[in-house]
């Protein structure tokens, strides 16, 4: 079995509109189990695109800034896919705490995209719990997830 997350490093968080309401309750989530993290944005409901703040996050991720990645769009698609586009990403769309479970079991994800549009609230933070706490199987998995990156 692999570690958990380096917590020496902050978690990188963003989100688009659709999401900031998650966001934010997600970083009081964060504070209140005392981990540090850093908000990329978006600071408000108004309408922005999504690409400027899943690029951040991923970033943060992909240059070892950040311990993990939290992403929060209406269907989690956008910020998954681009999150996606960076080196070494592995950006799972999790809409349940079993499916949280399993991106860091078997996929080693080390960005979780919520889709605000289809989460009840509260359950974000319990996807994130689970997620925080979950490590990697390693083993039969470790072969598929090298098999992931692509011409990288």
């Amino acid at each position: 079995m692999s570690s958990l997350f380096d917590f020496s490093k902050p978690v990188a968080i963003g989100s688009d509109h659709a999401g900031y309401e998650y966001k934010e309750d997600l970083i009081s989530f964060l504070e209140g189990k005392g981990i540090t993290f850093r908000d990329f944005g978006t600071h408000s409901k108004e309408s922005v695109d999504y690409p400027d703040f899943a690029h951040p996050v991923a970033e943060a991720v992909e240059n070892g800034k950040a311990a993990f990645g939290i992403l929060i769009c209406g269907s989690a698609n956008g910020v998954a896919i681009t999150a996606n586009k960076h080196k070494g990403i592995r950006a799972a769309i999790c809409w349940g705490e079993e499916l949280a479970k399993l991106a860091r079991e078997h996929n080693d994800a080390n960005i979780i995209c919520i889709p605000a549009r289809f989460v009840r609230e509260g359950d974000a933070e319990k996807m994130v719990d689970q997620f925080i706490n979950t490590p990697f199987e390693g083993g039969r998995h470790q072969l598929r997830v090298e098999k992931i990156a692509a011409g990288c």
